[in-house]
């Protein structure tokens, strides 16, 4: 088995309507992703709203879950920031508090090269001595992970792999193919659910998905019948989902997938700003979509002439 399991879900951060952490909340949503296939949780990451957490808020979210959840599932939490001394300090301080493994996400903004950003993820692995996943979502950091600094990180020893969001397949390729056989193994998850079975086609570990929230039975099922080699069961189910992949991010993430949270009775609450909740029509998207997958139960509109 991968390191992480097959299906990793990026957990939303509960809030309040005050904008208060929902402690409560989030050992509900967790213990939710555990009864619909999930391995790994992730906390803390980009769909958690890591830009508009304190650090103090991070630990009590890693504490919350850790008492609804207790050991069945590991706990990954997001400590990379755009600064190096401070990743290194959520890291000790996520380290200590219990989780089970680091998310290092490219450093935002700076735009460091190759030399800058081996500096800054050696510095996050040396704070700790549990596996760290590197994360390259360039699309959202302005920078992008160069091959390069991915191979040679392969050779860090609890450097166990990257959560792949760069949506490049032939870098995919190229990284699955120049890390083969490493010593300690180096992983690739997909981090773009759109992509899903295409890159564990080309060798993927797992996901670390957001529409497992709503669908990760179904994303398991997935992973399974890729797996056993059952591509037409895969292929199946990753067309059918591809509405809800585009539908959480018609407006900025995660407020469509708290839209659809709500419309299935789990808890989520509002995003914090900069980001404001999902407009009606993409809420709408979002209830289409959950019909289209089989989750919702197909409701006329009221204006529909029967």
């Amino acid at each position: 088995m991968p390191v992480f399991g097959r299906v990793g879900t990026a957990m939303v951060t509960p809030f309040h309507d005050d904008g208060s952490l929902d402690l409560e909340g989030a050992g509900t949503v967790a213990n939710h992703l555990l009864a619909h296939g999930t391995d790994t949780i992730v906390l803390a990451g980009t769909t958690g709203e890591s830009p508009t957490l304190e650090e103090g808020e991070r630990i009590e979210l890693l504490a919350a879950v850790r008492d609804a959840v207790g050991n069945r599932a590991a706990l990954m939490v997001g400590t990379g920031t755009n600064a190096t001394a401070r990743s290194v300090a959520a890291t000790e301080a996520a380290t200590e508090a219990g989780a089970d493994a680091i998310l290092a996400v490219a450093p935002y903004y700076n735009k460091p090269d190759h030399a800058g950003m081996m500096a800054h993820f050696t510095a996050i692995a040396s704070a700790t001595d549990l596996p760290v996943l590197l994360y390259d979502v360039p699309h959202r950091t302005a920078v992008e992970i160069p091959l390069e600094t991915l191979v040679e990180l392969s050779f860090v020893d609890n450097v166990v792999g990257v959560k792949d969001a760069a949506g490049r397949l032939g870098k995919t390729a190229d990284v699955l193919r120049l890390t083969a056989g490493h010593p300690g193994g180096f992983e690739v998850y997909c981090g773009a659910d759109e992509l899903n079975l295409p890159m564990l086609a080309l060798g993927a570990a797992g996901l670390v998905s957001v529409s497992a929230h709503l669908v990760g039975d179904d994303l398991a099922r997935m992973c399974t019948a890729v797996t056993t080699g059952d591509l037409d069961t895969a292929r199946e189910i990753h067309l059918r989902l591809m509405p809800m992949h585009t539908a959480l991010f018609a407006s900025p993430s995660p407020a469509p997938l708290k839209a659809g949270m709500e419309l299935l009775g789990l808890p989520g609450g509002p995003v914090r700003g900069p980001l404001v909740d999902a407009p009606e029509p993409v809420v709408a998207q979002v209830r289409n979509a959950l019909h289209h997958a089989g989750i919702l139960p197909y409701e006329p509109d009221s204006t529909d002439d029967h």
